[in-house]
């Protein structure tokens, strides 16, 4: 690990009282916006199969890793080594079919085990005052709502199957029309809210991920409509002097070719 034991001395270097201005302001605690970003960029990556740029967004999230528990060691809190110990522990002791003598076929199985290893892990913890605590508040608000009713799920709140679900949504958006005629905007945004939290459930419901699923849809969106600029580029046009038909004729231009 070579090249990772440089990345922790330069990391030094950076604090070190000769080092960088900025890199030696930073605290343990002042860059969680910059590491929430870079998770992003990696997720983006990802989603494009870019293979350069994933090894480049996984060096930046690696850099928040080692950065972090620089500052830490710094402190006497912990180091980069207690990092990796208490991951290292942790995936043995979440794997006894591999790393003991139990024994499971399936994925679903190995998830169950695994779930109960974690129960007993956290037995010790203090207590949170809601099993929803153990959600983060600052995910992305339509992750947050799938993983908020998945863990709300384990306890039995959920419909039973999908019909339920659809019959739910119909509900919710019957509502939401309501409050569009009302035109009381914080009624309105409240049941779109509604909306989109039953639709997050039936993603799950659907085994799909619904962030996933509008990452993949913000993806389709910015392609075709970067279609329709280059487009009427080629026409010697913009989207200021387009109209309407000219750039809905371009979308489904850009849909035929798969875009």
């Amino acid at each position: 690990m070579q090249e990772f034991d440089r990345l922790v001395e330069i990391v030094k270097r950076l604090r070190a009282p000769d080092g960088c201005p900025w890199d030696k302001k930073q605290t343990l605690y002042s860059l969680k916006d910059a590491i929430m970003e870079e998770a992003a960029e990696l997720v983006d990556a990802l989603d494009n199969k870019d293979i350069e740029n994933i090894k480049e967004e996984l060096g930046d999230v690696l850099l928040h890793v080692v950065f972090h528990s620089e500052t830490a060691s710094e402190s006497g809190l912990f180091n980069i080594e207690d990092v990796a110990k208490g991951i290292n522990e942790k995936l043995i002791r979440r794997h006894p079919h591999v790393f003991k003598d139990e024994h499971y076929e399936t994925a679903e199985e190995v998830k169950v085990r695994w779930d109960k290893i974690k129960e007993e892990e956290n037995k010790n913890k203090k207590i949170p005052e809601s099993v929803l605590d153990k959600v983060p508040r600052n995910l992305p608000s339509l992750l947050q709502a799938e993983k908020l009713q998945k863990k709300a799920s384990k306890y039995g709140f959920d419909w039973d199957n999908a019909e339920q679900v659809f019959d739910k949504l119909q509900e919710e958006l019957n509502e939401l029309k309501e409050a569009y005629l009302e035109q009381d905007k914080e009624h309105i945004s409240e049941e779109l809210g509604d909306v989109i939290f039953v639709l997050s459930r039936l993603a799950s419901h659907l085994d799909i991920s619904a962030d996933e699923s509008l990452r993949k849809v913000n993806n389709k969106f910015r392609l075709r409509f970067s279609y329709i600029e280059k487009a009427l580029k080629n026409e010697n046009k913009s989207l200021d002097n387009a109209t309407i038909d000219e750039m809905e004729a371009k979308w489904q231009e850009a849909k035929s070719k798969g875009l």
